[in-house]
């Protein structure tokens, strides 16, 4: 069997994908009697679209929301944590310690994410994605019990250990849509980072230090002594809901386990009875042979790379002094702007990308996202010369925040190539988890280094050198857009090649 009649579950795949020994029989006739017998196969599929199952979607969004919150709600006040624990009398070391405390939860991820992506191939996606978010609520709570930087690490770790429902979350959202309805059900989808980015850090600049911000309420040796373990609390309650809902709403769509279901009311496009479905996934060998999924590996490292390093350094620039080169923002300031960013991303994938996925190329669309990150690095610079001025902060930030979030959606249009670009259904899971390992590997060095490079700049006493992390981080920038556009490469490559039997 070959590649590309492997793929052909999904029917996003082009004319362009097949051999020339498929081409024949996919003439216009012949392709017109096969969505015929799709559609007859599938009654609820009306004039040649599938109609997105949206009580799946919704649990799938749910579930999938509780990711960011407990990702993003430590960032408005990680660097003040860092001073909380005393750890040393020097400021500028504040940028290494908070570095390492965000790497930790990547590196943590990256051990575990290809083994979850690939459990769920076996034994079903639902209870991997509840053991992971009911990991990931316990140990938010056990970091705002944390007193000393061990206790956080061990923490954010133990988190990283149970993130691994992302890659699942993703296979899940391919196995329920198809070419017809995923230029919906993806920007749906695309809605919940920016959301939980919004909610997070909210979550995490108002409810930090509440015995200060609330006294009437909070003045009490409980959260004197934890400042932070409110906004843990909070966002670990916000999991467990999502846990038990996931429980008694979640219906599983790996196809192995759904045909094991007689009483199985989930129709997914994958799922075509003249269809063969191998009998294993695709092992990682196999995948990193095909071109496309190694282009898709290589621009993942460089795409989660260079948006973690902007979330990264954006925050640390935000809290350094305005003498440094910093704009000097308060925990609710920067709360205030990542939510702004969030809402910003909510704009655009709810109202321009499901018009992009329909009107534009893929890879090209992916490739012209991938072409902004280098200059919002250039441009960043910049607020600290208009806060010098007070002039119009705010709009400015806006103005940058939108660039960033037009190049992130590169996230979404990587999903679905991705989710094209999987050799088979069965391996749909395995694909997810190899490419997001590639991303998490990135992600994990992402923050110390980048965090260092700007402690290392910001502590030049001569200025120029102060914005070295923005030559350095503008390189890194152009380098990975240059990788995206081997995706293109990869496809043609990809076309013929041949997946053993």
């Amino acid at each position: 069997m070959t590649h590309s009649s492997a793929r052909s579950y999904d029917s996003n795949a082009s004319d362009e994908a097949l051999s020339p020994d498929e081409e024949q029989p996919f003439l216009a006739d012949d392709l017109e009697h096969a969505i015929k017998l799709e559609d007859r196969a599938n009654p609820a599929r009306v004039h040649g679209v599938t109609p997105v199952p949206k009580a799946q979607l919704a649990v799938l969004c749910l579930v999938r929301l509780v990711d960011p919150i407990m990702f993003t709600q430590i960032f408005p006040y990680v660097n003040e944590m860092i001073g909380h624990l005393h750890l040393n009398g020097d400021p500028s070391k504040t940028g290494l310690y908070s570095g390492i405390v965000e790497s930790c939860f990547a590196i943590a991820q990256l051990m575990t994410i290809y083994q979850w992506a690939r459990w769920s191939d076996k034994i079903g996606r639902k209870p991997v994605i509840l053991m992971g978010i009911t990991g990931i609520a316990v140990s938010t709570v056990f970091m705002g019990l944390s007193k000393s930087l061990f206790g956080v690490i061990f923490a954010r770790s133990l988190a990283g250990l149970f993130s691994g429902n992302g890659a699942v979350a993703n296979s899940v959202l391919g196995e329920i849509t198809d070419s017809t309805n995923q230029a919906l059900a993806f920007p749906l989808y695309g809605l919940c980072w920016p959301l939980g980015a919004i909610i997070g850090p909210l979550i995490g600049g108002t409810f930090s230090n509440p015995a200060e911000a609330y006294p009437s309420l909070f003045d009490t040796q409980l959260w004197r002594q934890y400042p932070y373990l409110l906004p843990s609390a909070i966002a670990a309650a916000l999991a467990a809901c999502g846990a038990v809902f996931g429980y008694f709403a979640f219906e599983e769509t790996l196809p192995s386990k759904r045909r094991s279901r007689a009483d199985s009311t989930i129709s997914s496009p994958l799922d075509s009875p003249n269809l063969e479905k191998p009998s294993q996934p695709a092992g990682v060998r196999h995948l990193l042979s095909i071109p496309i999924i190694r282009a898709l590996c290589l621009s993942g490292m460089g795409l989660s790379f260079i948006n973690t390093a902007f979330d990264v350094i954006f925050v640390l620039y935000c809290y350094s002094p305005i003498t440094t080169g910093g704009i000097a923002f308060t925990a609710a300031e920067i709360g205030l702007a990542l939510a702004a960013s969030g809402a910003i991303s909510i704009g655009l994938q709810l109202f321009f990308m499901p018009y992009l996925l329909r009107r534009f190329d893929h890879a090209k669309m992916y490739n012209f996202c991938m072409a902004i990150f280098p200059y919002v690095f250039l441009f960043l610079p910049c607020l600290n010369f208009i806060a010098r001025r007070g002039a119009a902060l705010w709009v400015a930030i806006g103005c940058l925040l939108g660039l960033v979030r037009i190049a992130s959606l590169a996230f979404s249009v990587n999903m679905i190539l991705i989710k094209n670009s999987a050799p088979d259904a069965s391996s749909l899971g395995a694909t997810n988890g190899l490419i997001m390992f590639a991303m998490c590997f990135a992600r994990a060095f992402s923050p110390a280094l980048t965090s260092t490079l700007f402690a290392a700049s910001v502590s030049f006493a001569w200025e120029p050198l102060r914005y070295t992390w923005v030559i350095v981080m503008a390189g890194i920038g152009f380098g990975a857009a240059s990788l995206s556009r081997r995706i293109a490469d990869g496809m043609k490559q990809t076309q013929n090649h041949p997946r053993p039997s």
